[in-house]
């Protein structure tokens, strides 16, 4: 009688399957950066847009590139630049001579997986040509609007913001993002083995061999499954006072919005199901909560000079809270 308290309720064997093979794909490409890749499989399964923040060089661009090559649907890309407008993004209404009227072409946007390559090196004019599309994944041009095709999701690069030619992106935009990845070097063994394996090779010949291994259809069947994962009452009130102190916080100047906290939970589900649980536990909340915080707040200037960073906030924030069990 016991044995079926703990049943598993939901069938997650063909998520966990395909999570195995895309990992283990990636892998024959990209060495090490394994929080990276685990943030953006959730971030797929979540529908939801990702921001991946690093230095030049730590394979931002190519594991973007890598998640699109594998799932079996288009990929476009968009390098951001300082003289880039909105036009050259969502598209424009172009004149047709021959039959006296104006259509519509349609820009890099409108695509399935679309890489925004150094986000932050685009004006803010520019910059506001992606709130519509990323919120609501529509276009809305010449009062005509124009549907995004499923599934929809963002992957933007950006360099840290203190480099030079760099803007910062508007909260209003950040917010839209369900993560904020911060992207480190590699270990000395990870390095090692990057030289000793991508020797002599290009970026093309390392991407040749990628196989296609989602479809569509799958993440569809995978996002209504982990929609189904189940998270007791109490957690999603741990949820709510995590980003509810964030906005009574001294030391922050801005809170976090209940965007936030859909994104908590919607999140936490997911790193449950491709841990193969069909629940949720306070450490998937503990370990999503950084990364959907850490770029929708803001702290006080005071802080700032003290040299303390939103992740260090987020963290005294975490044990602060009394974790249910």
């Amino acid at each position: 009688m016991e044995e079926n308290l703990f049943e598993q309720r939901i069938d997650l064997s063909g998520l966990n399957r395909s999570v195995y093979e895309i990992k283990n794909e990636i892998g024959q490409v990209v060495i090490g950066q394994y929080k990276m890749i685990d943030l953006l499989l959730i971030g797929l399964l979540c529908d939801g847009h990702i921001l991946i923040e690093g230095v030049p060089g730590v394979a931002k661009t190519l594991t973007a590139k890598l998640m699109a090559k594998i799932i079996d649907i288009d990929f476009s890309r968009l390098q951001f630049t300082p003289d880039l407008m909105p036009s050259d993004v969502t598209g424009t209404s172009v004149f047709n001579p021959r039959e006296g009227d104006f259509k519509f072409k349609s820009g890099p946007i409108f695509s399935n997986i679309v890489l925004i390559d150094e986000i932050n090196r685009a004006p803010a004019k520019t910059q506001a040509a992606l709130f519509e599309v990323m919120e609501e994944r529509q276009v809305t041009i010449d009062g005509i609007t124009h549907e995004m095709r499923y599934p929809f999701i963002v992957l933007a690069t950006q360099n840290p913001i203190e480099q030079e030619g760099t803007y910062r992106l508007p909260e209003a935009q950040l917010d839209r993002f369900l993560f904020k990845i911060e992207v480190g070097y590699p270990t000395l063994d990870e390095e090692i083995t990057i030289l000793n394996k991508q020797q002599g090779k290009t970026q093309i010949q390392m991407l040749e061999g990628v196989r296609k291994l989602l479809s569509s259809h799958d993440i569809q069947h995978y996002r209504s499954q982990i929609q189904s994962v189940i998270i007791e009452p109490k957690l999603v009130e741990f949820i709510a006072r995590i980003v509810h102190e964030t906005r009574n916080n001294p030391a922050l100047y801005l809170g976090a919005s209940p965007r936030a906290s859909l994104a908590i939970l919607r999140s936490a589900k997911a790193n449950a199901a491709i841990k193969g649980r069909d629940f949720v536990t306070p450490e998937d909340i503990i370990e999503m909560a950084p990364h959907v915080l850490r770029h929708r707040i803001i702290l006080a200037p005071e802080k700032e000079m003290e040299g303390i960073t939103a992740d260090d906030l987020i963290e005294n924030i975490l044990k602060a809270i009394e974790v249910p069990r």
